[in-house]
């Protein structure tokens, strides 16, 4: 016994021992016919996948050229006008490539939209989306047929579109058919002539119902039932008269509350809801729009102002080329040293990196990050064009350097009425006012009344309709005969009475909160517009900073090219200073690009004062209105109209809710007489230089030696257009002949070993070849609406200046109006 419980133990001990050395191992099981090629074996849950999505590219985005570079200069010049700009821009904008808001200066925002989502910008597709948006929940019937009346308050980010909103009182059909058979037994004895003791039956119900809801909150219902009935009970004088019975049955019911959901105010705020949202998606879509149309404008001057930058440094390197010349003579004939040569040498080095930096753009501090080419490129952003395609987009339109005053007061009338963000809190303060009322509604308590009328035939068979003879109970009687003789009719009358619980607490919150919503959006619609009026205080007074940096800029160029000339002239003699000569032509330079700097952000001013008065739209002519719809909508409409002319106009009560809108947008003009100012005055008012709106004073300077001397117009000599100063190619500039404004360079021109630049003749010319333009670009026409009439939304005054020095008011450009307001 011992012996065999000690022999026990050990198996057990070694047993475990093993269990514990190779563990609890899963074991795979053994399958027939199995195949050592695992193609269904997946060792990972996730990877990255590549979806099965096939969408073509653009030709813009497969037909791209290689890009424009310091070493590629293989293009035309393609000369485009600002018209044609916002003319391309709006025709190939699917997609809005900007961002939201009212900044004046707007970032880059490819990056934003590659790494974004559609819904955060804006298209042309947001106004139907919005249109087209539906709720989740369908439309609810109960078990009778009878549609479901709404329950609870409503928000405005609760319904959908107008359409949405207005199937709420479609009609709606439902239907059912429901067959049950039964097989029971019964607690009887045997022999129970009324229940037999199996109970065997076969019954049937086929209901179909029509319910409609109306605007005043009730609901309208037709329903039809027919029943069937057949049990083992067996037909005699006492039990039943025959073995089975059909009842066809006809109702109308009529459902309406007399408090609560009562009337058409609160019923139609759901679809007045909807429209307004609609109409803010309109107003969403405009400022896209309009955004668009003001970053084309300042990608335009942007690039214009890169042009003239490019110019400016091309005119300074040569300008150092030729004093290196000079300094080389000088040092040949005995008069000059080997330190004047080199500085010169380095002045033109460093003008000749301004100059790359100003083509091609450079992040080296200090240069501009985008150059002509990157200015270039943003611009094709814009307007839809691809990266490269050969062409190099150049503004052949000047800005202009009309003096333009705004009157402060009108201006703040017109920005109240038009602009757009404004217009959309407020429609979003009207949907508060209606969620307000919807609220206030809910408080009070639901008595729903309800009417109901029955028409019934019953028959041992369904049909046919036809009256016969005999009558139910009678075998062969007929339900539906039955049902159209009409012996057989029902009413009903019910009423329905459920308060608020009491104390109202949920009621009485829900309405506090819609007014403290309402006065939210009443206060954000005052900070907005006291904030615009700071933005448009700060615009306004850059407009005229920027008009008299253009005034000081250009007194500083004449004053520069006067310097750089008369130096010049002493050095060519021997009795200038190197030195003072390249200080001078940096001078010059600086005063050059200033002065464009100052034009493009003048005019960029000028453009920012439209955008935030809400007129940038209408004074480029656009007009934002609805696409074509098809031929046979126009044809309903049509009948429509006719049909309602041909009826009688019977004054029945007042539209509720009441007016939600004053019509269409009213003009500028409009718009001042609207919201006057404490004094009258024209907005926009182009005035010539120096003279005040209010007094008609000249504006003196007593430093530039009066309002007689402080014009900025220059000469054409000192401001060429930009196919004057450019010629083919901004390559021919980089690395051309050096050009400068000296009409003559006497003896040979020593080219130094240092320069990039190969050496021209003995004879610098004033200007550079007369461009060869390429053909001309098709353009596409754009959808939106030219109004017409008047002048183009850039201008440029006539040159007035008879010398650098004296200008006479009399002979300054005449006053010109940037657009005409539409009247």
């Amino acid at each position: 016994m011992n012996r065999s419980l000690f022999r026990l133990t050990a198996y057990l001990q070694i047993g475990l021992t093993v269990l514990l050395a190779t563990g609890c191992a899963p074991t795979q099981p053994f399958f027939l016919k199995e195949s050592p090629e695992l193609q269904h074996y997946l060792n990972t849950a996730t990877q990255i996948e590549y979806p099965d999505v096939e969408v073509e590219s653009l030709a813009e985005t497969r037909e791209a050229l290689p890009p424009l570079s310091i070493n590629n200069h293989d293009y035309q010049f393609w000369d485009l006008t600002l018209e044609e700009c916002v003319n391309m821009a709006l025709h190939n904008a699917k997609f809005m490539i900007t961002t939201n808001g009212i900044a004046e200066q707007r970032a880059n925002t490819a990056e934003q939209f590659i790494a974004g989502t559609s819904d955060q910008f804006g298209s042309v597709y947001d106004v139907a989306i919005a249109q087209s948006t539906t709720q989740s929940i369908p439309l609810t019937v109960d078990g009778n047929g009878n549609r479901v009346l709404p329950r609870g308050v409503l928000r405005a980010n609760q319904v959908g579109g107008v359409e949405d909103a207005l199937a709420e009182f479609d009609a709606q059909a439902t239907a059912f058919f429901d067959y049950q058979k039964g097989d029971r037994p019964n607690n009887v004895l045997p022999g129970n002539v009324f229940n037999p003791v199996f109970a065997q039956s076969d019954t049937a119900t086929q209901q179909s119902a029509i319910s409609k809801r109306f605007a005043t909150g009730g609901v309208a219902t037709l329903r039809q039932q027919i029943l069937y009935s057949r049990n083992n009970t067996q037909p005699n004088s006492i039990a039943r008269s025959v073995a089975s019975d059909w009842t066809a049955i006809v109702e109308a019911q009529v459902q309406h509350p007399l408090m609560r959901n009562r009337g058409t105010l609160v019923n139609r705020i759901p679809v007045v809801l909807a429209s307004l949202n609609e109409d803010i998606s309109i107003a969403e879509f405009e400022l896209q729009v309009r955004n668009l149309v003001r970053d084309v404008e300042v990608a335009y001057w942007d690039l214009y102002v890169a042009y003239r930058a490019f110019a400016s440094v091309a005119v300074g390197r040569n300008s150092a080329q030729v004093t290196a010349d000079f300094a080389k003579l000088n040092m040949e004939e005995g008069i000059g040293t080997i330190q004047d040569l080199k500085q010169a040498q380095g002045q033109y080095h460093s003008f000749q990196n301004q100059l790359v930096g100003t083509l091609t753009g450079s992040n080296v501090l200090g240069q501009d990050r985008f150059g002509v080419f990157g200015r270039e490129r943003r611009l094709r952003e814009l307007i839809g064009q691809s990266a490269t395609d050969g062409r190099l987009i150049r503004p052949i339109d000047e800005p202009t350097i009309a003096r333009v005053e705004h009157d402060w007061f009108v201006s703040t009338a017109q920005m109240l009425y038009l602009n757009a963000e404004l217009r959309q809190t407020k429609f979003r303060i009207k949907q508060s006012e209606l969620e307000l009322m919807s609220a206030k509604n809910q408080i009070l308590p639901e008595v729903n009344l309800s009417l109901l009328y029955r028409w019934v035939g019953v028959g041992d068979q369904l049909g046919p309709p036809e009256r016969r003879a005999q009558n139910f109970p009678l075998p062969g009687s007929s339900a539906l005969g039955e049902l159209t003789e009409g012996n057989y009719q029902e009413g009903g009358v019910r009423l329905e009475i459920t308060p608020p619980a009491f104390g109202a607490r949920r009621e009485l919150t829900r309405i506090n909160g819609a007014e403290w919503r309402l006065v939210r959006e009443k206060a954000n619609l005052q900070e907005k517009e006291r904030l615009l009026t700071f933005l448009l205080s700060d615009a306004i007074t850059k407009t005229a900073t920027h008009y008299r940096q253009i005034q000081i800029s250009a007194a500083q160029w004449a004053d520069a090219e006067d310097e750089v000339d008369a130096r010049l002239a002493n050095l060519k003699e021997g009795r200038g200073d190197t030195n003072v000569v390249l200080q001078s032509q940096q001078r010059r330079a600086d005063a050059q690009i200033a002065y464009y700097r100052a034009v493009g952000e003048y005019n960029k001013s000028l453009n920012y004062v439209d955008y935030l008065v809400g007129t940038l739209l209408v004074n480029n002519g656009i007009t934002v209105s609805e696409g074509p719809w098809h031929e046979k909508a126009y044809c309903d409409a049509l009948e429509r109209a006719r049909e309602r002319s041909a009826g009688y106009h019977l004054e029945y009560g007042v539209t509720r809710p009441a007016v939600v809108r004053r019509g269409p947008v009213q003009s500028a003009d409009a718009a001042a007489q609207m919201i006057p100012g404490p004094n009258g005055g024209t907005v926009g008012s182009t005035m010539a230089p120096g003279m005040t709106m209010s007094e008609g004073e000249v504006i003196s300077d007593t430093v530039l030696g009066g309002a007689d001397a402080f014009v900025p117009e220059l000469p054409e000599s000192m401001a060429p257009t930009l196919s004057d100063a450019l010629g083919d190619s901004t390559g021919d500039v980089l690395y051309g002949a050096p050009v400068d404004r000296l009409e003559t360079v006497p003896g040979a021109q020593p080219t130094p070993e240092t320069f990039e630049a190969p050496i021209g003749s003995g004879t610098i010319d004033r200007s550079l070849p007369a461009p060869q333009n390429g053909p001309s670009a098709e353009v596409r026409q754009m959808t939106y609406h030219w109004n017409g009439g008047g002048e183009s939304g850039v201008s440029q005054a006539s040159p007035a200046v008879t010398s650098r020095s004296t200008t006479k008011v009399q002979t300054a450009p005449a006053p010109v109006r940037r657009v005409p307001l539409p009247r």
